[in-house]
């Protein structure tokens, strides 16, 4: 039982509370239990299985007997269960009916919210506002914790370049420098100020590390081969700076990296994770990934997977339990005793330190329910839904613009995401409701307009597809000809002064194994649209999509476009506020949305080739295609608003910057529309000459900024010479060195372009000379 088993922490907590405790109380309380622990029960905290009889799956390895492994201490940790009796059940066992009665780590995929559903981390990127995102995460966290979930895998910051790989929408898309901030503002959400003294802070998870938004052909789980340089500069840097926040756990990707998974990497799970950047919680690996080493074909069973990722320097097996062989391993010298005791440590460490120790029922108590969905984490939820949308498009009718709409029109809502709220959540809101609001409920609220609706198509013309990719298989399949359906809302177009295309991908037509070749409308909603168009009347589409998608016709065909992400459980009220008018689009691309997928990848901070095209017309030997722009359709950092900014030239406070020293960039934006608004100053640097090249222009810094029509506002960066800096990987740890492979920040003396503006393809220049 807890109180004889446990006797000295019982009177350890007793004495003193867990808040400002010290390392060294925890270190002498974590020495006294492991030397009292079995070793399989030191091997049992590294074990994490998925409880049974959950719908939250995403591998084929299923565990059973999870409760008799917790009674017999053969259990650390579990996920995939939440709830007050749910997790009550399990975190009971393991205090009351285990030997030693070890608390449970009980840990959850909250990704973008709990029961109130934020918009998916692709979408929120596009605030541009990292303080929005620690927010989401913090409501998130109050709402998991009050449901008994102490542990999120999240963040989720793997650099994505490729739009086909369904996980781009768990991430904040191709900028490290962008991902970096909004990986530290996800941490501070979810683990508060690091103490875990309140109640509602939970551990944080960073995934997944390492580079797996750099899957081969943007297929998931497929293998990554990528140069040393390009890792630290280019996908490094999220992972680093979560590191750097103080994230508790990092958890291992799927994929392998240059001929070695990850979760056998030692590489990067000791060398780079612990060695070069100090690391000092637990990792974990993804679902059945150790398991999965035997298909990689670099182990021939699971005993000999789990000895290569503790090797490597994994601490927590998820899913495979082949941890719990590795007594075996021992006995044949293949691991070490304090490698196994160093991984023990860890996780009793990050029990100690969120306090389970103290209280195991810290998070397991029912009153706290009423934190969950309520009206006060919805309203943040839809004024933060409403920053996320992008407007692509917006064109003129009768010499106006056409967004927003009046409240005065006769209006059709047509498209099958129209009626579908169950779709906005979005690929991963495990603890989401069945359904929620959709566009067509919020619009009939409003007063004054005057709507027809028609669903005009399905979202796929395949109904076991439709369903597969609906969350909770909840599909509203309509079986009638897809002619009749266009004809129905062909027949409501024409009624009306403005047709509203609610349209796009189904929820989970994106997220884990979501990965598409074709990035378009499906072909029954393209019809449709083209239907539509045909009437005569405005269009404007609302796109529903958990990734950039290729709209080189509806770009040239639409009125006006409104990208919505998923935006999660507030959505379809988001919405009807930014095409009414009640909130100015403000977000801002933080992912290139290429004309074709041919293009693939295509990204704002490229090199240059030595043949560049400088002109938009083909020109024959030099880098571009004869079929299609070099440039994407919308490039990074790119969107409208209903007010139009103008920027002044940029103005640097001096041409030449000392190796020690700062100058100041500025320049004058100014609001010359008709509305107020939040405008997204970006400012990007290019090292002219380099040693090694360098990309065209990377993202130093932005400013979010609110302008009242009419008005103007000085916006001022400091650029300072690590700004101008990168890492450079040493060329002897390339030829057959035996240092581990490295990277030396450096800053050249020379010329840099300073540039800003409203996006990564419109900017303004200034040269600066660093001496």
């Amino acid at each position: 039982m807890w109180a004889a088993s446990l006797a000295f922490a019982a009177l350890l907590m007793c004495s003193c509370s867990h808040k400002g405790t010290s390392e060294k109380e925890m270190d002498s309380f974590i020495d006294d239990l492991m030397s009292r622990m079995t070793l399989e029960e030191k091997l049992g905290q590294m074990n994490l299985p998925s409880v049974p009889n959950t719908s939250v799956v995403t591998g084929n390895q299923k565990c059973e007997n999870v409760l008799e492994d917790i009674r017999a201490g053969r259990v650390g940790a579990i996920l995939n269960t939440y709830g007050y009796e749910n997790v009550l059940l399990y975190q009971k066992t393991a205090v009351e009916e285990s030997r030693l009665g070890i608390p449970l780590l009980v840990g959850l995929d909250v990704i973008h919210g709990h029961e109130t559903v934020f918009p998916i981390p692709l979408g929120l990127a596009c605030s541009w506002n990292p303080e929005d995102a620690r927010l989401a995460a913090r409501i998130a966290a109050i709402e998991a914790t009050a449901d008994g979930i102490n542990w999120t895998f999240n963040p989720m910051v793997d650099i994505a370049r490729d739009p086909r790989w369904g996980r781009c929408a768990e991430g904040f898309g191709e900028d490290p420098y962008l991902g970096s901030l909004y990986a530290r503002a996800m941490v501070r959400g979810y683990q508060g100020d690091g103490d875990y003294s309140e109640d509602s802070d939970m551990l944080a998870c960073l995934k997944h590390f390492a580079l797996y938004g750099a899957s081969e052909s943007g297929r998931d789980y497929r293998e990554v081969d990528m140069s040393p340089a390009r890792m630290y500069n280019e996908y490094f840097p999220p992972y680093k700076a979560a590191v750097e926040e103080g994230v508790a756990s990092v958890m291992t990707s799927f994929n392998d990296l240059n001929g070695c998974p990850s979760t056998a990497n030692r590489w990067l799970l000791t060398e780079v994770l612990r060695n070069q950047w100090g690391f000092d919680g637990f990792v974990v690996s993804d679902y059945n990934a150790v398991g999965e080493l035997v298909n990689h074909r670099a182990a021939e069973s699971k005993e000999e997977a789990a000895v290569m990722s503790l090797n490597a320097g994994l601490d927590m097996d998820m899913v495979t339990a082949g941890c719990m062989t590795l007594g075996e391993a021992l006995e044949r010298g293949e691991v070490k005793m304090k490698q196994i005791d160093a991984a023990c440590r860890r996780i009793l460490e990050a029990k100690w330190k969120l306090g389970l120790f103290s209280d195991p029922y810290k998070y397991l108590d029912p009153a706290r329910k009423q934190r969950i969905y309520t009206e006060e984490n919805r309203a943040e939820a839809r004024r933060i839904a409403a920053s996320t949308f992008v407007l692509l498009k917006n064109g003129k009718v009768d010499g106006r613009q056409l967004l927003p709409l009046g409240k005065n029109l006769k209006l059709a809502l047509v498209g099958p995401l129209a009626d579908a709220g169950v779709q906005y959540q979005g690929c991963w809101a495990v603890a989401a409701r069945d359904s929620y609001p959709s566009l067509l409920d919020e619009m009939r609220r409003i007063d004054g307009i005057s709507l027809k609706y028609a669903k005009g198509c399905n979202i796929l013309e395949d109904e076991r597809l439709e369903k597969i990719v609906t969350p909770g298989n909840a599909s509203r399949w309509d079986r009638r000809p897809l002619d009749e359906m266009i004809s129905e809302a062909v027949s409501a177009a024409r009624n009306s002064d403005v047709v509203i295309a609610a349209m796009g991908e189904a929820a989970n037509m994106s997220g884990e194994s979501g990965s598409r070749t074709d990035i378009s409308l499906p072909e029954c909603q393209k019809k449709l649209l083209k239907a539509l168009t045909g009437t005569g009347k405005p269009v404007v589409l609302v796109l529903f999509s958990g990734r950039p998608m290729t709209l080189a016709w509806e770009n040239e065909a639409m009125t006006s476009i409104l990208q919505t992400w998923f935006g999660g459980s507030e959505a379809a009220d988001a919405i009807t506020d930014v095409l009414f008018g009640d909130v100015n689009p403000s977000g801002k691309l933080t992912m290139s949305f290429p004309f074709s997928v041919g293009q693939i990848p295509v990204y704002y901070n490229m090199k240059n080739t030595g043949r560049d095209a400088y002109s938009k017309d083909y020109c024959r030997y030099a880098s571009n295609w004869i079929d299609c722009p070099n440039e994407p359709l919308y490039p990074f950092g790119y969107g409208l608003s209903y007010t139009t900014f103008e920027y002044s030239p940029v103005a640097l406070s001096d041409t030449v910057m000392a190796v020690n020293g700062a100058v100041k960039a500025k320049v004058t934006v100014s609001n010359t529309g008709e509305y107020d608004g939040y405008e997204v100053a970006q400012l990007y640097i290019r090292d002219v000459v380099s040693s090694e090249t360098r990309p065209v222009k990377e993202l130093k810094g932005f400013r979010r900024v609110f302008l009242k029509a009419g008005e103007s506002a000085e916006i001022e960066f400091d650029i300072t010479p690590d700004m101008l800096g990168w890492h450079s990987v040493d060329q002897y740890n390339l030829s057959g060195s035996s240092e581990p492979l490295s990277a030396r920040f450096v800053v050249e003396p020379g010329d840099f372009d300073i540039m800003i503006g409203t996006d990564s393809r419109k900017v303004g220049c200034a040269r600066l000379t660093l001496q």
